[in-house]
């Protein structure tokens, strides 16, 4: 992302990339029928009694679930239909105060996959079946990783879901080491030390996450202690979102640039730029559907680029931050260098990315890789900021230093537009203009008369309290600056040459 970094190096104070929300799922190995069997097996339950077993460790699971949130004094609720949980018990915990701890426990009815009872050869057996129970959300805000939580499913095979935020944990990072940084909600607004954070966020990937996700499975399930003493949980990834943050100096300065970037990512992005962006190659054998959307939301819009069941997108975070951000649902379209089976043995090569927690790494690698070549594809789009900051210091009254106004421009009429062009002469590049020179292209060689004088120095006054001449010390002489050139130039091609081509274009 070099050189969009380079071409909005002026607007901007710095760049994160660190994961953003990240969904982990756990699993027992008890999830196949066989399994299932040799644990019944191994504990001596018939078939004719595992109904009466099965819901035995679900109410278990449900009286855990109400001790702890009696203990801690916290609530407990149970939905009946679909509710925004997230959004709730932040709520609760914004209402009371919670800086540590747990902040509720909520249930609710969902699918899961579970099993039921088969007919086999001789005797029963088990089969596995989508079922509907009740699953249990802790939610908590931990020492390290802020607001999280953890759902467990009280049927078995008892899967487990942990959610956290690598922005949540960053943020604590940084109060550990002093680092200042103002942050709301989910978007870090301004950074201290850019590249230190981004030396610690890059340690998010590497974490001991079995250790960390055991202890979250510790609190919530309490059949690891005896019914299930001796199993683990198997960590997979199922969802990681890696943002790659722009830190904006001001709104104002995202705010046109972002404007058309999203029309560029719209219009001008094609399927192929998609894959490029995700480190693939469109070919005959591609399978799968390539989607650009667009959709407006508070408080702006986002534009998002799906390949399959992964996806890029492209939003802006209160206004003065722009995030570029790949969420990886399907890892298998991706490749990692590690050994794997192949033909009978085991070899090092090129092998789809799993979604064990132990490739992290590579969610990181992979989805930093495409949000820096987003972003260098939208290199191509200019800032309009600056021009219509120039322009708007051209056609609004601006005052002195007395507190006296001074009148506009219009760029539209043939008077004003001959003052730039007689201050735009080259013959004034080197020594500058005399109010004289000005006031004969104005009025004529023979006028001399102290009227049009006073009149040319009111001109000259108030191009120069808007930056556009400044006076040459010790004369009487005036001389046009950079932004007095980019700015009249700009005004005068745009009413001789831009306007008539637009105008004949949509007048066709």
């Amino acid at each position: 992302m070099r050189r969009f970094l380079a071409k909005h190096v002026a607007a901007t104070t710095g760049t994160l990339s660190c994961f953003d929300r990240l969904l982990f799922k756990g699993h027992l190995p008890l999830g196949y029928p066989h399994a299932m069997e040799e644990f019944l097996s191994r504990r001596g339950i018939l078939f004719k009694d595992l109904k009466g077993f099965v819901l035995k460790q679900a109410e278990r699971l449900k009286v855990h679930a109400h001790a702890v949130a009696e203990k801690t004094g916290r609530p407990y609720e149970y939905f009946e239909s679909p509710v925004r949980k997230d959004q709730r018990a932040r709520a609760i915990a914004a209402r009371d105060g919670i800086t540590e701890g747990l902040v509720c426990v909520f249930a609710t009815i969902e699918p899961c996959r579970s099993f039921r009872l088969a007919y086999g050869h001789g005797r029963p057996t088990s089969r596995p079946a989508w079922r509907k129970c009740l699953f249990l959300y802790f939610y908590f805000v931990d020492r390290e990783f802020g607001f999280c939580h953890a759902r467990v499913q009280t049927w078995f095979p008892f899967t487990m879901q942990v959610y956290v935020n690598g922005h949540e944990w960053l943020a604590r990072q940084m109060d550990k080491r002093g680092l200042r940084y103002r942050r709301l909600e989910n978007a870090f607004l301004w950074l201290e030390n850019p590249g230190r954070v981004q030396r610690l966020a890059d340690r998010f990937a590497s974490l001991d996450w079995p250790a960390v996700l055991d202890r979250f499975a510790h609190r919530v399930n309490p059949l690891l202690r005896d019914e299930l003493k001796g199993y683990r949980y198997y960590w997979a990834t199922h969802q990681a979102e890696y943002a790659t943050d722009i830190l904006f100096t001001s709104r104002p300065a995202l705010r046109e640039l972002y404007a058309r970037l999203l029309r560029h990512a719209t219009l001008c992005l094609r399927a192929e730029d998609v894959l490029t962006f995700l480190g693939r190659k469109l070919h005959g054998g591609f399978a799968g559907e390539i989607m650009n959307d667009w959709k407006r939301r508070w408080p702006g819009a986002r534009v998002k680029h799906w390949m399959k069941g992964n996806w890029i997108k492209m939003y802006d975070k209160h206004g003065c931050v722009l995030r570029v951000e790949t969420v990886i649902n399907d890892p298998y379209e991706f490749k990692v260098r590690r050994r794997a089976g192949r033909r009978g043995r085991r070899t090092l090569g090129w092998h789809p990315l799993p979604k064990g927690v132990a490739f992290l790494p590579r969610y990181a690698a992979v989805s930093a890789a495409a949000n820096h070549r987003y972003l260098d594809a939208l290199a191509v789009v200019d800032d309009p900021a600056p021009a219509h900051r120039a322009l708007e210091r051209l056609v609004q009254p601006v005052r002195d230093h007395h507190g006296r106004s001074s009148r506009a421009f219009n760029p539209a009429t043939v008077p004003d537009l001959a003052l730039f062009a007689a201050v735009l002469r080259g013959e004034h590049t080197l020594q500058g203009f005399r109010n004289r020179e000005v006031r004969t292209r104005l009025f004529g060689p023979t006028t001399t008369d102290r009227r049009r004088s006073a009149q040319v120095s009111r001109l000259v006054k108030r191009l120069h309290l808007r930056g556009l001449v400044a006076k040459i010390p010790r004369s009487r002489r005036w001389r046009i600056t950079q932004l007095g050139h980019t700015v009249l130039s700009a005004a005068i091609r745009l009413r001789e040459e831009d306007f008539p081509t637009a105008f004949l274009k949509t007048a066709a």
